[in-house]
């Protein structure tokens, strides 16, 4: 459960909508707002059902994301963002390992830099998106030095001065999209479609199309699509994922193929996945860009997965999802 940090316990019903009015009036005269999520691809692909929250509640303002560089490509295919900055930030790993490869002299510059567009840019608020309560607060201060008023993010405990609205996160909620959603919800922003949303390019679905003909998939030929490798906290042996596919192809006893794609970095194993799957298999090298693999899992009649990448974009582009272990969910696997 999520509760306010600015109500007492005893607060009463009147008073807490008084409260949420309020705060909603505030951010209603947002016209700048900078969207803050700095932890990679995946974060940013949870958060754009709160991005499009945003837009919808407030079209008339333009929304600038702050994000790694390797979200950058991930720009073409969000829909309701106008610009996107990108950011080493020296409190993720990413951001930690590419500042320390520059020289000691120049320690301080990137943010400094940051500050400085911040403050040209004249931002009227910033809604810092984060995994953990708690983890917005650096990117809270640089805000308040770039005289950013309205500042909003999850907390674990009052962030005093930092904030001008927290949301306290006791944790319960494990899904991000729904934590992201939860946050922005928390100043009166609301979408009737609560999914991550991805915009797909033609360029890249006929790319893949292409591929996967060549690979020896038949013209319109359906396929199930498995992304071995991955998965921070899920992980699944090449023989949880043979298992998987095994009860898929014997459940719909049709011609659809197996298609195996492993996260960059997983290529090792594949051997292994090969030599215990069904000869159905078609093998595709890794993917060279995100709108390739979105297109590819677009397209496939259901996903096997354990890394939050493909499972997100499987989300946003509505297509069933699963890790090995829940192929006996007849709800997906008869879709």
């Amino acid at each position: 459960m999520i509760a306010t940090l600015d109500t007492a316990a005893a607060a009463t019903p009147v008073m807490l909508q008084t409260a949420a009015e309020a705060r909603h009036r505030r951010w209603c005269n947002v016209r700048r707002v900078l969207l803050v999520r700095l932890d990679g691809v995946s974060g940013v692909l949870g958060s754009t059902a709160s991005f499009a929250a945003i837009h919808e509640t407030m079209p008339w303002s333009q929304s600038t994301l702050l994000t790694a560089p390797e979200a950058a490509g991930l720009r073409p295919h969000l829909q309701a963002i106008d610009d996107l900055l990108t950011f080493n930030a020296p409190w993720t790993a990413e951001g930690a390992a590419a500042l320390g490869a520059e020289p000691a002299t120049m320690r301080g510059d990137a943010e400094m830099h940051l500050l400085r567009k911040l403050r040209r840019s004249h931002f009227d608020a910033a809604v810092l998106f984060s995994a953990t309560p708690g983890g917005a607060l650096p990117a809270a201060l640089l805000c308040r030095m770039a005289g950013i008023p309205l500042t909003l993010a999850h907390v674990r405990e009052p962030a005093h001065g930092l904030l001008s609205d927290e949301l306290l996160d006791d944790g319960l909620i494990q899904d991000d999209t729904r934590r992201q959603l939860a946050l922005v919800a928390h100043v009166g922003m609301s979408t009737t479609d609560e999914r991550p949303r991805l915009r797909l390019l033609p360029k890249d679905s006929h790319h893949m199309r292409s591929a996967l003909q060549q690979a020896g998939l038949g013209f319109g030929q359906r396929y199930v699509l498995v992304c071995p490798g991955g998965g921070v906290g899920r992980t699944s042996t090449p023989a949880a994922f043979a298992a998987a596919i095994e009860v898929l192809l014997r459940t719909w006893a049709d011609d659809t193929a197996v298609v195996l794609c492993p996260m960059p970095g997983d290529e090792s194993a594949l051997p292994a996945l090969r030599a215990a799957m069904p000869s159905r298999g078609q093998v595709l090298p890794v993917v060279g860009a995100l709108g390739e693999l979105a297109a590819l899992i677009a397209d496939a009649r259901l996903l096997i997965a354990t890394d939050d990448l493909p499972l997100t974009i499987a989300a946003a582009v509505r297509v069933p999802a699963v890790v090995p272990e829940d192929t006996s969910r007849r709800d997906l696997i008869l879709s």
